[in-house]
């Protein structure tokens, strides 16, 4: 099962205490999985299609206890990919459907005509735990969540740009940064960052998926660092290693030329130690010295070496 699926299959078993917070779920999932067919004069089917099985069980059980409807949930075999089963609901105009698409915001019925409305419904949102659901909603109809193994991208596709505008000001209601882009005729509403997927998660109520998704952060996180330690105690190693490489060939040119006896007695020393511990530390190296020398001593010795054995190799 994707993170999706399971951060939908999460969400669909929250089920609000409150009657306007189940009206303003149901409303976005019909806003996102809905289809009006009109069959005659001001007379309609509507129909909800979803391939969770849990969030179908959700919207029958909204209907029921909210307009005390009982639909027949249908299940299709999508042949297209060898996809998953999805799930149908269908509101006759006989069962009432009508009377659901003015009580979520979709109709709006004149004396002598009717309108389909597309921006979410201010009436419907106006308490914060309101919005909350109403975000939820969409998420469970056309929401989706990548593996935050890969990277951290959540969004709502929606059919409308008026729609999506009055969600992406919703959800920005909540102190987040959603943008649009509009993407082979559908206009997505995302989220990219990661605190701000997480903020979304807790929003809409995921805390499961949140959690798991903050224990793969905190895992990367760590890969990360020990990464970035390795390459860099990789990176000094191999530069202490050509700087002694580089100290050992001077010393050698100089003793097979001059010899280490034309050395000042503190350079012949360092010289000698050096050669016995190629492998050591400047702090090492300056330790085995009598008088002990610090490490800039140490440095400073050794640089002086390069000086007389460049000087050899320009004459030469």
């Amino acid at each position: 099962m994707s993170f999706s699926s399971k951060t939908k299959s999460e969400l669909a078993r929250i089920y609000p205490e409150e009657q306007c917070c189940k009206l303003s779920e149901l409303a976005a999932i019909i806003r996102m999985n809905g289809a009006i067919h009109l069959i005659g004069y001001k007379k309609f089917n509507l129909k909800i299609t979803t391939e969770n099985p849990s969030t179908a069980r959700k919207i029958f059980s909204y209907i029921k206890d909210l307009f005390d409807i009982h639909t027949e949930v249908m299940v299709r075999r999508n042949s297209r990919l060898k996809k998953n089963n999805y799930y149908i609901m269908v509101v006759t105009h006989a069962m009432g459907s009508d009377v659901m698409l003015k009580k979520v915001g979709i109709l709006k019925e004149y004396h002598d005509s009717f309108d389909i409305t597309y921006e979410v419904p201010k009436d419907l949102v106006t308490s914060r735990c309101c919005k909350r659901s109403y975000i939820r909603g969409a998420f469970l109809g056309t929401g989706s969540i990548s593996a935050p193994e890969k990277n951290y991208h959540l969004e709502f596709v929606t059919n409308n740009l008026q729609h999506s505008e009055d969600l992406q000001d919703l959800i920005n209601q909540f102190d987040l940064t959603a943008k649009i882009v509009e993407r082979k005729g559908s206009y997505v509403v995302y989220l990219k960052e990661g605190d701000q997927v997480v903020d979304m998660l807790n929003i809409i109520g995921a805390h499961n998926a949140l959690l798991d998704l903050e224990n793969i952060r905190i895992y990367k996180q760590m890969r990360n660092d020990i990464n970035r330690i390795v390459n860099c105690e990789t990176a000094n190693l191999s530069k202490t290693i050509n700087a002694s490489m580089k100290q050992v060939e001077n010393i050698k040119y100089i003793k097979d030329t001059i010899g280490l006896n034309e050395l000042p007695q503190t350079l012949r020393d360092i010289a000698e130690i050096r050669l016995s511990y190629e492998d050591a530390s400047l702090k090492e190296l300056g330790e085995m010295l009598n008088p002990p020398v610090g490490k800039s001593g140490v440095n400073h010795r050794l640089r002086k070496i390069e000086e007389i054995a460049n000087r050899l190799q320009n004459k030469k």
